[in-house]
């Protein structure tokens, strides 16, 4: 967990963000920004580039102060390559605008654009993120930007100037890039011409047009003329030529390296943060943060670099990659408030892991641990502030799950029943005794989650099968003490029938066998003999020698089920 000692990030910046907007622009709304591409699933790693201005902002907002976290789309982005999982045929439309590229296979979506960002949309409105969206299509093909693009036309020579700053000095990628934008930055490379930064043999232009007869970007500016803004260009994949006045043009869009400035300056962000490969020399948040200053008259918002978010036994996440852990996949395993701490907790230059694995129990008793500790006052202050971050917003409490069973125990009752209500029903009322469940309502959305987990990520080889008849041949094996210790057990099951009597009764058990008191502490020898003593259980219960808790694993077979499979009749 992160150290109570440690200064609340979020305070810090809003702190900072507050101070800021107000030497800028006094008296106007706070804005903070974030940008996504929906070239494809939409990431973990993607989800912190709007976490990070969200619990900023919301914390802005929740000082009073009128604040608002954008958040561009960049669906007018070109269509670079075919992902995994998707029909070759899909390669036709390399080039083109992604809102003008066919949704994959199925959907019922109207583009390749709004498939990915719906997904991304359910999914911030689960975690109670409030944005307003900005369609990067709309805003081009509308004429938005008509000013900024005229320009940054006129101030070409500035801006390849600035650019033949990093020209010399820039080197490869020392990675396979994150992001669309660190790959288009890589395209750029050292400014030489490319299909991404505007250059051509007759000169540097900013802007890039799509074909106005195949819909794609494999275009070369080849004049331009200031005073009457007539441009000219030809396209490499259709051989189209077409001369038009910019001024009226609205088919194609700034260069990466001079777009994200040019919104710094229309939006007048004061927040963005950006990931770790846009902090290179040469990369676009630096050459940026030049190029609103001295082309578009604006300032560079202020914001941290963010780390890589990674998965438990995966590598960072690419969006090139197939099969790249959503939000919406963690959510099928974790309920919203838990997703939020993960990214709240942490400074954003920490990287951290989402478990899918069964390290989510672990991280699920942390997460419960500090829910007991908030609710009594005793949670360390940076891990209480944490822990608020992630149940409400400025606007919203998120949806708890009101008896919030141990995560291990719900995931554990799943597979041992393969999720069947009925059975999980009447496991779960055993529980407690004096606090019977009624209804599964009482353990949603927690159960669901659970659920999920224990069908979808738990190994095949991992799963509970309680065995259908005793192992008579094991039973006839047994000596004296090892059948002793099975009757005090099924002796024992009626009186002890609760998920904490039959904790007592388990580890009572080899301490009768030594002759030991039941409120005695453990000692090495005494481990030893419980340790030999659950084996034996799970062997005789399940055919394997270990599984799932053995109390929640003896309330789930039932205690018809344990007599009969512990003494064989």
């Amino acid at each position: 967990m992160t150290s109570s000692v440690e200064s609340d990030w979020v305070s810090r910046f809003a702190d900072e963000v507050i101070a800021e907007a107000d030497r800028r622009a006094p008296g106007k709304p706070i804005v903070c920004a974030s940008g996504l591409s929906p070239s494809g699933p939409i990431h973990l790693g993607n989800l912190r580039e709007v976490m990070t201005p969200h619990l900023v902002a919301d914390e802005i907002r929740r000082r009073g102060r009128e604040c608002v976290h954008i958040i561009s789309w960049d669906d007018y982005d070109r269509y670079r390559k075919v992902p995994a999982g998707v029909d070759e045929a899909w390669a036709e439309h390399i080039g083109k605008p992604l809102t003008a590229v066919p949704a994959p296979p199925g959907s019922s979506f109207p583009n390749w654009a709004e498939h990915y960002k719906a997904a991304m949309i359910d999914s911030l409105a689960e975690l109670g993120v409030v944005f307003r969206g900005i369609s990067q299509t709309e805003m081009y093909t509308s004429g938005a930007y008509r000013d900024q693009i005229l320009l940054a036309m006129r101030q070409r020579a500035k801006i390849d100037e600035i650019l033949g700053r990093y020209r010399t000095k820039a080197a490869a990628p020392a990675s396979k890039p994150e992001t669309d934008q660190a790959a288009a930055e890589a395209a750029e490379g050292s400014g030489a011409a490319s299909e991404d930064d505007g250059s051509a043999a007759t000169g540097y232009y900013p802007y890039k047009p799509y074909c106005t007869a195949c819909n794609k970007d494999f275009t070369t500016v080849t004049a331009y003329d200031d005073e009457t803004t007539e441009m000219s260009f030809t396209c490499g994949a259709c051989g189209h030529s077409e001369t038009v006045l910019l001024k009226d043009f609205n088919h194609g869009k700034l260069v990466w390296k001079v777009d994200w400035p040019m919104r710094w300056a229309f939006e007048g962000v004061v927040f963005e943060p950006s990931g770790v490969d846009h902090s290179s020399p040469g990369s676009s948040f630096v050459v940026g943060g030049q190029i609103v200053r001295e082309v578009f008259g604006g300032e560079q918002p202020i914001g941290p670099m963010y780390a890589f978010v990674g998965i438990v036994g995966m590598a960072k996440m690419s969006s090139s990659k197939g099969g790249v852990p959503t939000p919406a996949d963690a959510m099928r395993i974790m309920e919203a408030p838990l997703l939020r701490w993960l990214y709240a907790r942490r400074r954003p230059n920490q990287s951290f892991k989402v478990a899918f694995d069964q390290e989510i129990q672990r991280l699920y008793d942390e997460w419960d641990s500090l829910a007991a500790k908030a609710a009594a006052g005793t949670a360390p202050p940076a891990d209480a502030i944490a822990y608020d971050r992630a149940r409400r917003t400025a606007e919203v409490e998120l949806p708890v799950t009101p008896r919030p069973l141990p995560y291990r125990m719900l995931a554990s009752v799943a597979d041992i029943t393969t999720g069947e209500p009925t059975q999980m029903l009447r496991i779960l009322h055993e529980i407690d005794p004096v606090r019977p469940i009624d209804s599964l309502d009482e353990v949603r959305p927690r159960l669901d989650k659970a659920t999920a987990w224990a069908a979808e990520q738990l190994p095949a080889d991992q799963r509970t099968r309680v065995l259908d008849k005793p192992d008579l041949e094991l039973l006839d094996s047994l000596d004296a003490d090892q059948r002793r210790s099975l009757d005090l057990l099924v002796a024992g099951l009626d009186e002890h029938w609760s998920l904490d009597g039959l904790t007592t009764l388990v580890y009572g058990v080899p301490k009768q066998m030594l002759g030991l008191p039941a409120d005695v502490k453990p000692t090495p020898e005494l481990k030893v003999v419980q340790r030999t003593f659950f084996v034996l259980l799970y062997r005789l219960l399940v055919g394997k020698e270990t599984g799932p808790r053995l109390p929640t694993l003896l309330l789930a077979s039932g205690a018809e089920r344990v007599r009969a499979l512990l003494s064989g009749s």
